[in-house]
């Protein structure tokens, strides 16, 4: 039989999010502020670098970059990275292999809080989560979804052809 959500640590209630992070924005920052407030410690699962291939995005950091910025906001405690392994897969958010419910089932969190754009019915953790008793918080970080980080990267892009393109004329 699977073991609960640590509730017998007693001491120190344990909070995750997880996420690309890709770059870093003030939406992220929200949100790991909000989800520190709901324990004591907080966790940021980091996905790797495979994670990017599996969604089909390019990344604009490497994880070992993002991972030492965000190690760096006082309301994170630990980041630690996800095991996402290749894969030639087509993309499909549901799939095991873009989920995190491997890093969950090994960490074991009270909460499970997740930023303004993920919701029960589309996240592959949602069962996971029932199944061991970790309480899912939704709609985490103040006024909700205010950043991409692909709307972000897609818009510098433009912009930057754009810009290119004036000079060449």
């Amino acid at each position: 039989m699977a073991r609960k959500a640590n509730k017998s640590r007693k001491a120190k209630k344990v909070v995750a999010v997880s996420g690309g992070f890709d770059p870093v924005h003030v939406g992220h920052v929200r949100l790991f502020q909000e989800a520190k407030a709901l324990g004591d410690e907080l966790v940021v699962i980091l996905n790797n670098d495979n994670w990017f291939g599996i969604k089909g995005r390019h990344m604009f950091m490497s994880a070992r970059e993002r991972k030492e910025v965000i190690e760096e906001f006082k309301s994170v405690d630990r980041v630690i990275l996800s095991k996402h392994k290749r894969s030639k897969k087509v993309f499909n958010r549901n799939t095991k292999e873009y989920s995190i419910c491997r890093e969950l089932e090994e960490l074991r969190p009270d909460i499970f809080a997740n930023g303004g754009d993920r919701f029960a019915d589309d996240i592959p953790e949602f069962k996971l989560c029932k199944k061991l008793g970790i309480e899912m918080v939704f709609n985490v970080g103040r006024g909700g979804k205010v950043r991409s980080s692909s709307e972000l990267l897609k818009a510098y892009v433009e912009k930057h052809k754009l810009t290119k393109n004036k000079k060449k004329v």
